[in-house]
């Protein structure tokens, strides 16, 4: 994950860095893998406005994160690093043997092509 820093062109600027998204390998998620995301625009359950100013934007999914990783012991491909707007980490799309795909946190260094798996014997 590169960082590009900025120029102190202004005060503003000499303190600002972003991220270039150069380890994102696609750009659109895996549509079974994802649900939309409910909004409620800041009204109650009678819909009237409670909360002010919560409104409006374009639709969000959100994808479906495997975060138990019960498959125990079966390697998996990886098959995407893909940018995920709910979480700061990166998630990595997995195929199993038998086609099925999930989301997975990324870790550090993760590549496609790279073989995963998750075992519960502990690793000294």
């Amino acid at each position: 994950m590169g960082i590009r820093v900025y120029k102190p062109t202004s005060p503003a600027r000499r303190a600002t860095s972003v991220d270039t998204f150069s380890d994102i390998t696609t750009t659109t998620p895996m549509r079974e893998l994802t649900m939309p995301r409910k909004r409620k625009g800041g009204r109650n359950n009678t819909g009237k406005i409670t909360v002010r100013h919560q409104g409006g934007g374009a639709k969000q999914r959100i994808r479906i994160i495997d975060f138990h990783r019960e498959r125990y012991d079966q390697p998996c491909q990886v098959m995407t690093i893909e940018y995920d707007p709910n979480r700061n980490a990166r998630i990595a799309l997995v195929k199993y043997a038998d086609d099925e795909h999930r989301y997975i946190i990324a870790p550090i260094d993760l590549k496609v092509g790279d073989t995963v798996v998750a075992s519960q014997q502990r690793v000294d």
